[in-house]
């Protein structure tokens, strides 16, 4: 697996980037070679946030966690990557490695797992999508008092999400060719 560490406002030690490669190398027997992870570290008034995200085989998986320390959050990131892991179980064994995933939770402490038959799509919703500008859909979403909003983005034709983030920022989803 490669890693790439993107550092913001704080100078990352070789001894964190060590244990961050000992702990994802406990996660990525259940990923191809080619699996690519991003670690962002990032110092806000006295905190640290540790960001993973994995690429593999046009699957992404996230986590991210804001503590006083940088390796308390990641941590904290492991744990909710595996949590992740452990619930998308069958889905994943369907398309990552076969038998890898086994292994990975043979080795993690047992928690107690919901099972879910099937996931419920409990409301269906249709939009129209008309070409707004970035600003313009952003201004919708704060008036509809949602943490995201799907428009067709008026300079690309293509369509977008817009979205709140828990820093209070905004972020825009754009399709993307890669997989």
């Amino acid at each position: 697996m490669k890693i790439t560490y993107v550092a913001r406002k704080v100078n990352l030690r070789d001894n964190f980037k060590d244990r961050v490669e000992r702990k994802l190398s406990k996660l990525e027997k259940i990923f191809s070679d080619a699996a690519e992870a991003t670690v962002v570290v990032t110092l806000e008034k006295n905190r640290q946030t540790v960001e993973v995200t994995i690429k593999d085989n046009s699957m992404v998986y996230r986590a991210e966690s804001t503590m006083a320390e940088m390796n308390d959050a990641l941590d904290r990131v492991i744990d909710l990557l595996s949590r992740q892991l452990r619930k998308h179980k069958t889905r994943l064994s369907k398309r990552l490695r076969t038998g890898s995933i086994e292994e990975l939770f043979a080795e993690l402490p047992e928690e107690p797992v919901v099972e879910e038959d099937e996931i419920a799509v409990v409301r269906k919703k249709q939009i129209p999508l008309k070409p707004v500008s970035v600003e313009e859909a952003i201004l919708q979403m704060e008036m509809t008092n949602h943490k995201f909003y799907m428009f067709q983005n008026a300079d690309t034709g293509l369509t977008n999400v817009v979205y709140l983030r828990d820093d209070g920022a905004y972020g825009l989803l754009e399709p993307s060719a890669e997989g």
